[in-house]
């Protein structure tokens, strides 16, 4: 069993978090034993200086410790000395971040500007064939080696200014060399992670930090867990980033970022997160404070070699996704997707997601399964090593009356052992100060998030930043009120070809912006409709839904 199998795999020590190297980022270092930084990126417009300063003050105030800006061209990166400056002359000394896509010029400006750049290996230096292409032994080796000379300038201005890096993998922008050996798989992400790692450490350079990025929450929880098991096996420490990407806004964009960057602090997982939500960006603080407040007073433990040796062997994959096989029981379990129950004064009801209610049988003989996530992990080793195949309902209590800390702490506590494969069903209970609504319209959320069960559109929204050129946030609201009927879609609103049909990977259409005032259509990954005037494409996008036979006229 590797380290970090044996991490995951033991409860005291899954407390703790798995120790990283420190990186310094400007005055604030990240990894070792300094706290879990929190971090956000803003939606101005990069050569708007003032707007970007005011913003990033926002941020800074709401508890914002690294500011993100994108630098897409050489101008935006000249401009970060002149909004650094400005924020200096205010007595903000906060280290920001450009970041980087498509353009090394624009890196290498950056670095000898900003206390830590990002670039993203899939589409920073990787030169892309067509998707059919092949590539020979050679070949892929010599991208490799091109790969590494065109980012040696970069690393050499960073190893001199004392410039961080964080390599950002994004699951829908790997390069079609990596999708030509690995798909588009966790194992791809990482892979293309790896590579990137061997060239920075051929020329000396450490100062790294990593992230698995997806809007889908299975493949980032499980890309960053076999990126942290292999680091671990090759004796490498990182630190890394957490965050949902374009998780979309509101009940969802919380539950779903929740769900995702909290089954990897479980893990121990996790020095800097951020939660990416089609909002102001000062907003995101409170729900990545939320998420983090559950962390700060947990003491660490370390069970000797001998009681990590003695655990049981889990019969689930961390890695990749596999329900629990469980028997059938009065239609709970088995193929069954999982029930919702409710607390109300009549007793237990199964509820479904239009609010329609059940009795629940007193005769059903599932497990109720309460405790903390460690716990019910154990439950479930010894389930399996006793032929124990009943179905598991999963039950929380909270006392809280805070709506927000409910649904976070939810998310985080169910969704963990969901994206497990464990849980047949959810039965949370909550302070009076919770209504019944919103507790199941919590429960089918967090089993949305975890897409164990689809009861509603998933939107799959950028946060935005200085690349969009529309208004994503109103948008964004236009396109869910025309289409939130069509349960089981998933519909990407994003703000720029950078994000649009690579980030949005998985999503059925695509609503991508392609300039100033301009939209293009998505059918997958494949392009539909081209720079549509904003003011038809809303229309346009229904027009294409009822053409691939996916529109349903709302019911009233």
């Amino acid at each position: 069993m590797n380290q970090f199998l044996k991490h995951y795999s033991n409860p005291s020590l899954s407390y703790s978090r798995i120790t990283t190297r420190v990186v310094q980022i400007g005055d604030l270092p990240m990894g070792g034993n300094y706290p879990i930084r929190i971090q956000s990126m803003t939606s101005t417009n990069t050569m708007d200086t003032q707007a970007t300063v005011e913003q990033a003050i926002r941020m800074i105030e709401a508890g914002c410790e690294y500011v993100r800006i994108t630098a897409p061209g050489i101008r935006e990166a000249e401009n970060l000395a002149v909004i650094k400056n400005r924020l200096l002359q205010k007595g903000y000394r906060t280290p920001i971040i450009a970041d980087i896509h498509f353009n090394p010029a624009a890196a290498e400006v950056a670095a000898r500007i900003v206390e830590k750049v990002r670039i993203n290996p899939g589409n920073y230096a990787d030169r892309n064939k067509k998707p059919e292409s092949s590539f020979t032994e050679s070949e892929y080796t010599q991208e490799i080696e091109r790969i590494s000379a065109r980012i040696n300038p970069l690393l050499g201005i960073c190893n001199e200014y004392g410039t961080a890096l964080r390599i950002g993998v994004n699951h829908g922008s790997l390069s079609e060399r990596i999708l030509s050996r690995y798909g588009d798989t966790p194992e791809g992400m990482v892979q293309s992670a790896l590579e990137f790692i061997h060239i920075c450490a051929n020329c000396g350079f450490h100062n790294l930090v990593l992230s698995m990025k997806s809007s889908n929450v299975r493949v980032m929880v499980h890309a960053t867990r076999l990126l942290v098991s292999r680091m671990l096996d090759l004796g490498m420490n990182y630190p890394v980033h957490l965050g949902v990407t374009e998780a979309g806004d509101g009940i969802d964009g919380r539950i779903k970022s929740a769900a995702g960057i909290g089954a990897l602090l479980e893990d121990g997982i996790g020095d800097t997160i951020r939660v990416s939500l089609t909002e102001d960006p000062e907003l995101e603080m409170p729900v990545a404070k939320g998420i983090l407040e559950r962390y700060f007073m947990r003491i660490p433990s370390k069970p000797s070699e001998q009681q990590i040796n003695n655990q049981s062997v889990f019969g689930f994959d961390p890695f990749s996704y596999q329900k629990r096989y469980s028997t059938e029981i009065n239609s709970i379990g088995g193929n069954r997707p999982p029930i919702v129950i409710l607390s109300t004064p009549k007793g237990p009801v199964i509820v479904d997601e239009h609010g329609k209610e059940e009795c629940l049988s007193d005769n059903i003989q599932v497990r109720i399964a309460e405790g903390d996530i460690h716990e019910i992990r154990q439950l479930v080793a010894q389930m399996d090593i006793d032929k124990d195949t009943r179905p598991i309902v999963l039950k929380k209590f909270y006392s809280t009356n805070d709506c927000l800390k409910f649904q976070l702490d939810s998310s985080i506590d169910c969704g963990s052992l969901l994206l497990d494969g464990i849980g047949n069903g959810l039965w949370l209970v909550a302070g009076n100060g919770i209504s019944h609504e919103t507790i199941s319209s919590t429960a089918f959320a967090i089993l949305q998030a975890t897409r164990t069960r689809i009861t509603r559109t998933e939107f799959i929204a950028c946060p935005s930043c200085g690349r969009t050129q529309f208004k994503i946030q109103e948008t964004l609201q236009e396109i869910k009120s025309s289409t939130g009927h069509l349960t089981g879609l998933k519909i990407a609103v994003m703000g720029c070809i950078v994000n649009g049909p690579g980030e949005m990977a998985d999503a059925d259409y695509g609503y991508v912006g392609a300039g100033n005032g301009r939209i293009s259509l998505y059918k997958g990954r494949n392009l539909i409709c081209k720079n549509i005037a904003q003011a038809e494409a809303v229309d346009a996008l229904i027009s294409l839904l009822k053409e691939y036979g996916d529109w349903k006229e709302p019911t009233i």
